[in-house]
């Protein structure tokens, strides 16, 4: 229920393409509210086109805050993205706005609403022993040291299954243990107004597939280029392993035709929506809207 004592925070969430960013513009200009961006690609500078970050003129018709402002040289965390975010919420209330919080990204939404847990700095040696294993032999370790998080878990999740493996070895507590004395979060301090766009799956992939076509017809292998260009970002750069970054880095380079390259992209947004639209729709708080299409009027007015 809305709790007119706390201040108010309208959030758009849902997967790529489901039209987050237009319906977050519309409700700001109705509520006089500043837009800030809840998705881990558009924070980087480089990605413009590839990240669908808002254009020029959408920009220009109401503020919009930590988009393109991270260098694609540095990894921008999720604990890093919440300080940002809630500091720029604080100042956005305080100059008597709204903020819109707007993105795709789950876990950084998660972590500015619900906290970051303290997981202490793992051991070098213990996170190197454990990222040499084959998938396979983490997860069967796992298995024995963290069975909860064995069985939560897809055993070819590589990335997953590491570090539930290294923060158990390293610290001695599980990753859920350490998850549930989360602090930090801003949920508490703020009346959240969330809002969930999930179109049908169809249409969702439809609009994925058009829009990769027109990012690559209309600047993203350029972008890409001049990524690739800079010899300051490293191979392993968050920036570098965005969605399109990799399959136009193969087309340029020769190793995939054009039409392979945008089918590789194609294919890996429309998976990456997948996973998105399944967390969202398994994540959603009780109290949160979910609709179907874009509408600025769903219950967050300026009298509520």
């Amino acid at each position: 229920m809305p709790n007119p004592a706390k201040p108010r925070l309208a959030l758009i969430a849902g997967p790529t393409a489901s039209g987050k960013s237009a319906l977050a513009v519309e409700l700001a200009e109705r509520i006089g509210g500043t837009v800030i961006n809840a998705d881990a690609s558009q924070v980087y500078r480089d990605l413009r086109v590839l990240s669908a970050r808002p254009s020029p003129a959408d920009e220009a018709r109401v503020p919009h805050r930590l988009f393109g402002y991270v260098d694609g040289a540095e990894a921008c965390s999720a604990a890093r993205w919440a300080a940002d975010a809630a500091a720029e919420v604080r100042r956005v209330h305080s100059a008597g706005g709204v903020p819109v919080l707007v993105g795709g990204t789950g876990l950084y939404l998660r972590t500015l609403l619900d906290g970051i847990a303290p997981v202490p700095e793992i051991d070098a040696n213990v996170r190197a022993a454990v990222r040499a294993l084959p998938v396979a032999e983490a997860h069967a370790a796992l298995s024995r040291e963290d069975p909860e998080a064995a069985a939560r878990l897809n055993a070819r999740d590589t990335t997953r299954v590491a570090r539930a493996l290294e923060v158990v070895r390293s610290t001695g507590r599980t990753l859920a243990a350490w998850q549930a004395a989360r602090c930090g979060g801003i949920g508490d301090t703020v009346d959240v107004r969330g809002l969930v766009l999930l179109p049908g799956r169809e249409t969702l992939m439809t609009r994925c597939d058009a829009r990769l076509v027109q990012m690559f017809d209309e600047g993203g292998v350029d972008e890409v280029a001049t990524l690739l260009a800079r010899t300051d970002v490293p191979a392993d750069a968050p920036v570098r392993r965005a969605i399109g970054v990799p399959e136009i880095a193969a087309m340029l380079s020769g190793t995939l035709s054009r039409d392979d390259a945008l089918a590789a992209a194609q294919l890996a947004t429309r998976r990456y929506a997948k996973r998105q639209y399944t967390w969202f729709r398994n994540q959603l708080p009780r109290e949160w809207q979910c609709c179907t299409a874009p509408n600025s009027q769903f219950y967050f007015s300026n009298s509520g």
